[in-house]
C-alpha cells in the first residue's frame, strides 16, 4: 500500500510545513515585534489565551476518535496491552530522561549551558511521559495493523495518561533539579487532557445517537481533518516568535536537541516491537505496539511545557523538536517494520 494513500497531506509533509511555520515566526519576532509582545499580554493564570485555544483545536478532534467500548475486547489478547503498557510507562519514560541527561550534561556539556540543559532536559521528559494518541492510527495504518486493537491500545493509553503522567513527569523532573509546582501540572493535564477528552466523549456518545455510528466515523469525524495539524502549525508560528532570538543566536542547539530525541525514538521501538516479537504476537498487533511507544504525545508535551515554562523556554523549544523530527523517523520505522513483516507467524 502506498503511503500517499495511508497518510494525508499534511500529515506526510509535516515535517515541511513545521520549517516552515518555524522560519515564520522567527521572521515575525525579529520584524514584527509587536505581535508577540501583544500575543504575550493575554494571558490568565500563567497560561496563554491564544495558545490555549489552539491547543484545544489540536487536542479535541483527537479525543472525538476514542472509543472506549474498545477497552472491552482487550482481554481477548492482553499480551499486546502489556506490552504497550510497561513499553510506554515502566521503560520510555525513564529511557528518555537517561539518554536526554547523557547527551545534555555529558556529550554536549560543551555546547549547553546547565541553565539550558535543564530546560532542554525538562522538555525531554514531558516528550517521554506522552505516548502517542493520534497520529498512531496513521502508523498502524500503513503498516497494515489491526485497526481495531490499535484503538484499544490508544484507549488504554489515554486512560493512563490521566493518572500516570503527572506524577512520573514530576518524579523525573524533581530527580532532573527542576522544581515545578505540582497545582500547575495537574490543571495543565486537567485543561489539556480531561476536558477535551471529555468533550470529546460527550461529542461521540450525542452525535452517535442522534446520527448513527456509521455517520460519526465517516462523515462527522471527517469534517475535523487536517484541524489537529493547522492548529499546531499555528502554534508554532507564535512560538517560535518568541523563540527567534534564541534560535538565531545558537542555532546548533535544534541538532543538539534532536539527537538524544532520536536515540530515544528508535530505542523505544525496538524494545517494543521486538518483545511483540519473542511473546509471538502477529505483526498486526506488534507494529502499532512499537509505533505508540516510539511516538509522542506532543500536542500534550508542548501545551505543558507552555504551561509551565513558558512561550520562550527551553524546555518548549525541546519539544517542539520534538515535532520536527518526528515524522521522518517515524516514517523510517514503519519501512522497518513493513520489511520485516517476515519475522512474524
Amino acid at each position: 500500500m502506498k503511503e500517499s494513500k495511508g497518510i494525508g497531506f499534511f500529515e506526510k509533509y509535516l515535517t515541511l510545513w513545521v520549517a516552515l511555520c518555524i522560519a515564520s515566526g522567527i521572521v515575525v519576532g525579529q520584524w514584527l515585534p509587536a505581535i508577540p509582545e501583544t500575543i504575550g499580554r493575554w494571558e490568565y493564570a500563567n497560561v496563554s489565551i491564544p495558545i490555549a485555544v489552539l491547543i484545544w483545536l489540536m487536542i479535541y478532534p483527537m479525543m472525538l476518535k476514542v472509543d472506549f467500548q474498545s477497552v472491552r475486547n482487550v482481554a481477548r489478547q492482553p499480551k499486546g496491552i502489556i506490552v504497550t503498557c510497561a513499553t510506554n510507562w515502566l521503560i520510555k519514560p525513564f529511557t528518555m530522561f537517561g539518554i536526554a541527561w547523557l547527551f545534555f550534561f555529558v556529550i554536549f556539556k560543551a555546547w549547553i549551558p546547565a541553565s539550558l540543559a535543564d530546560e532542554y532536559l525538562a522538555g525531554a521528559v514531558l516528550l517521554g511521559a506522552a505516548p502517542c494518541t493520534a497520529m498512531v492510527f496513521v502508523w498502524s495504518f500503513l503498516t497494515k495493523g489491526d485497526a481495531a486493537y490499535t484503538l484499544a491500545q490508544v484507549a488504554v493509553n489515554d486512560l493512563i495518561i490521566l493518572v500516570a503522567f503527572t506524577p512520573i513527569v514530576a518524579l523525573l523532573l524533581g530527580i532532573g533539579g527542576v522544581t515545578v509546582p505540582m497545582d500547575t501540572l495537574l490543571l495543565s493535564v486537567l485543561l489539556f487532557v480531561v476536558i477535551p477528552l471529555a468533550a470529546g466523549v460527550i461529542t461521540r456518545i450525542t452525535v452517535v445517537k442522534r446520527r448513527g455510528k456509521e455517520y460519526f466515523e465517516n462523515v462527522f469525524v471527517k469534517k475535523f481533518d487536517n484541524i489537529t495539524i493547522i492548529g499546531l502549525l499555528l502554534t508554532l508560528v507564535i512560538l517560535f516568535s518568541f523563540q527567534g532570538e534564541t534560535i538565531l543566536a545558537n542555532p546548533l542547539h535544534i541538532a543538539l536537541i534532536a539527537v538524544p530525541l532520536i536515540v530515544q525514538t528508535v530505542c523505544i521501538f525496538f524494545v517494543a516491537y521486538c518483545w511483540a516479537h519473542w511473546w509471538r504476537l502477529p505483526h498486526s498487533v506488534a507494529a502499532p505496539a512499537g509505533m505508540i511507544g516510539a511516538s509522542n504525545f506532543f500536542e500534550l508535551a508542548v501545551a505543558v511545557a507552555i504551561s509551565l515554562f513558558g512561550l520562550q523556554s527551553g524546555a518548549a523549544l525541546a519539544t517542539v523538536v520534538g515535532v520536527l523530527v518526528e515524522v521522518p523517523v517515524m516514517l523510517m520505522l514503519v519501512g522497518i517494520a513493513n520489511n520485516t513483516r517476515q519475522w512474524f507467524n
